[in-house]
């Protein structure tokens, strides 16, 4: 492995609009080699409804005046904005030696850990990926592979404004409760469920042996979208 691939890049993005960050995910994907870093982007959006490949309009309840856009991820309909700490994994999965469902049992795994570090018990789900505390979902996750490598990832809910929530079914499931970190005794801001996700993220991911840098630069695929 070269020394660029053995190397993590943290991307510290602040807050975004979606569309621009699922283009620059995909074209790092698409542009990416053997040699080419693993990433780990995260930020907070603008409000906005993702539906995924196979999402039924029918959970679109009552959008109003928050956008909706059909994007290339598993999963149905969810919601993000500000107050959401989004996590992406940009991982060439065949060079870490990972599966899909591993990199999921990670994502969902550094949320309960996060959790538990402060006193809240939180279990993942094997029907519906995600994390759960006393049946409210507080992290999605949804995720694409292409070339043998991840895009898309998880949200995990902080402290935010949860109404639109009731516009979907979230996730597809009617009737069901979201709850977040700062309800449940944890970080009551984005930035500090960042810091202390990250060291559970990177051990789970088995990446605490390489070359670790944090910036606040932005991707030279988000740049490019900026013209």
């Amino acid at each position: 492995m070269t020394a660029a691939a053995d190397s993590l890049i943290i991307r510290r993005l602040g807050s975004r609009d979606y569309e621009p960050v699922w283009r620059a995910m995909q074209a790092f994907t698409d542009s990416r080699d053997d040699d080419t870093p693993d990433e780990i982007w995260f930020c907070e959006h603008a409000p906005v409804f993702t539906l995924g490949v196979n999402a039924a309009q029918e959970h679109l309840l009552a959008p109003g005046d928050i956008p909706v856009v059909q994007i290339d991820r598993g999963g149905q309909v969810t919601y993000h904005g500000p107050g959401q700490l989004m996590v992406y994994p940009l991982v060439n999965l065949r060079r870490a030696g990972l599966g899909v469902r591993q990199l999921v049992t990670a994502l969902e795994t550094s949320v309960i850990r996060l959790l538990g570090d402060h006193g809240t018990e939180a279990v993942a789900r094997c029907d519906a990926p995600g994390v759960y505390v006393d049946g409210s979902k507080v992290a999605s996750v949804g995720l694409r592979i292409r070339k043998g490598s991840s895009f898309h990832g998880m949200a995990v809910n902080v402290a935010m404004d949860r109404e639109p929530f009731t516009r979907i079914n979230p996730c597809g499931m009617q009737d069901l409760q979201v709850t977040e970190l700062a309800k449940l005794d944890g970080p009551a801001s984005v930035e500090t469920a960042r810091q202390k996700l990250l060291p559970h993220l990177i051990d789970l991911l088995k990446m605490n042996e390489r070359s670790i840098s944090e910036t606040d630069d932005e991707p030279a695929a988000l740049k490019a979208l900026a013209g």
